[in-house]
């Protein structure tokens, strides 16, 4: 039977339901309001679920932890007054160009702030008010992402575009490769090289060129669909995953699937019924692994052109 996956709802989201709780709260007492909420489980891959989000709502920004990185606020408004709202602790702040957030600002996606800003249009009051988003641990969990590697220090993003998180879509981790490529495009590089693990990377080091280097995980459509407009796209991956990337599989996860060896026994036209890994096989063929490993290749970019209509660089670690 087919288990029924958990949605959620975005950082984005969570933020909200705090801003508006603390908001309601500070209109009421005219004193320091907190509202925290817990980012709701789901079957997202996403290194943000459970975390605490904390929303800080004064009429002075004394009251506000702030994170300590100089920054300038969102400004938003209401028919008569205006709030400023910070990065709090744990929540980041852009340091570069290219990225959705603008520079020297919080880390907060246009969606999200877009939210809070209707939000504060739809109350009444004629003070200035100050807030801040902060996360709890948020500087740790941002060490699991690629946010200071396009410039964003001291915190997590607060991310939402629809306001949903699909489940097993991974949709953090796609976001934060668009937000790379978006960096990328930005800074103007013209060829991206996607790895996957640690040793596709050190061999990604080694090449020359005005090259961005992305650790895309098993999400190999959706990473190299967000990189088309780039001049030229490397794939560094291992014999084993390129297999799958060749019989189809647009997801190299275990989950999705398994490599087919009767598919690879046809290209070998030999007998492999005893291996169970690619790895076994290379080791069968012996001094023709190596002829094994470029029809591999050529396979592979063969499927990656019939997807794509591009031809992406394939190399094997």
């Amino acid at each position: 039977m087919k288990t029924k996956l958990k949605k959620g709802y975005t950082t984005g989201v969570h933020a909200s339901f705090a801003f508006k709780s603390a908001l309601q709260a500070f209109l009421s007492t005219d004193e320091l309001s907190i509202s925290k909420t817990n980012k709701m489980d789901n079957d997202d891959l996403d290194v943000t679920k459970g975390c605490e989000i904390i929303v800080c709502i004064s009429d002075t920004k004394d009251n506000l932890t702030i994170n300590k990185i100089d920054h300038q606020p969102y400004i938003l408004h209401n028919k008569s007054s205006s709030l400023e709202l910070y990065a709090g602790i744990g929540v980041g702040v852009v340091t570069k160009n290219g990225l959705k957030p603008p520079r020297n600002h919080p880390a907060i996606n246009p969606t999200p702030l877009k939210a809070l800003d209707n939000i504060f249009k739809n109350c009444k009051t004629n003070k200035t008010i100050y807030a801040s988003i902060s996360v709890t641990n948020g500087q740790h969990l941002a060490k699991q992402t690629a946010n200071e590697k396009v410039g964003i220090f001291g915190g997590i993003s607060i991310l939402g575009t629809t306001g949903f998180v699909k489940p097993i879509s991974a949709t953090a981790y796609i976001n934060s490769i668009a937000q790379e490529l978006n960096y990328a495009k930005a800074n103007n590089y013209t060829s991206i090289i996607f790895t996957l693990g640690n040793t596709a990377y050190k061999k990604a080091l080694t090449f020359n060129g005005n090259n961005y280097i992305i650790e895309i995980g098993n999400f190999i459509y959706d990473g190299i669909a967000l990189a088309l407009e780039f001049d030229h796209i490397y794939l560094i991956l291992g014999i084993a995953k390129s297999t799958k990337i060749a019989q189809g599989f647009k997801n190299t996860h275990n989950r999705f699937g398994s490599i087919d060896f009767k598919e690879v026994q046809k290209w070998c036209k030999i007998d492999i019924t005893e291996c169970l890994t690619i790895k076994g096989v290379r080791e069968l063929l012996g001094t023709q692994k190596n002829d094994f490993d470029k029809l591999i290749v050529q396979k592979t970019q063969k499927q990656l052109q019939k997807w794509f209509h591009k031809k992406i660089q394939i190399v094997i670690v």
